[in-house]
């Protein structure tokens, strides 16, 4: 089974060894990628996206609501402070999604425009299109980002800013083509991952 994931691999790999260790006898092919593969021509037989699918065969189920924060590394806030107010963004460094590829996800750049009155968008210090990268450079210590919560839960060597704050919900989707809808493969894949959500505490 091949199974694409968008914006989700930090959540999702982990458990797959949980899952070939319930199914070994199920090959998985896991594709981390922000870009939407065609699963009507079979370049995956699974996907996890992070919005509804456009294609009308394909069978979606969904899996959760993804609430989006700000966070900084403990270092970054010691070396520059914390913003008080989302306008004191405007005095930090931010880390956003690049704009060569298709973002994964609607206002993942939110970051951006958020308490701005004139509408024009702060500068950023680092665009880079993963969004697994974006979580490692605010790590580090390179500024500000907005992830996910499904990626910092449970991270020490991060720090929520601005916590009453909170950028665009997104909803994400277990999404396979209608030809495989009685495929037990993808059936225990997704009972799997449905049963995970239901037990996270996001």
């Amino acid at each position: 089974m091949t199974t694409t994931v968008s914006f989700g691999s930090a959540w999702l790999t982990p458990r797959i060894r949980e899952f070939v260790d319930l199914y070994p006898e199920i090959q998985i092919s896991l594709i981390v990628d922000d870009s939407e593969l065609d699963l009507s021509m079979r370049e995956a037989d699974v996907a996890i996206r992070m919005s509804p699918p456009r294609q009308p065969e394909l069978v979606q189920r969904h899996l959760l609501t993804v609430n989006m924060h700000i966070y900084a590394s403990p270092g970054y806030i010691k070396k520059y402070g914390a913003p008080k107010s989302v306008e004191e963004i405007d005095n930090h460094r931010v880390i956003v999604y690049g704009e060569e590829t298709r973002p994964p996800v609607q206002d993942v750049n939110w970051l951006l425009k958020v308490g701005r009155a004139d509408g024009k968008p702060r500068r950023a210090v680092l665009t880079v299109n993963n969004v697994y990268a974006i979580l490692r450079a605010a790590q580090s210590g390179l500024g500000l980002a907005a992830l996910p919560e499904f990626m910092t839960h449970g991270a020490t060597n991060l720090v929520q800013v601005l916590p009453e704050l909170e950028g665009p919900r997104v909803d994400a989707y277990f999404v396979y083509p209608e030809e495989l809808r009685s495929s037990k493969r993808i059936q225990v894949f997704r009972d799997f991952l449905l049963r995970k959500v239901a037990d996270y505490d996001f």
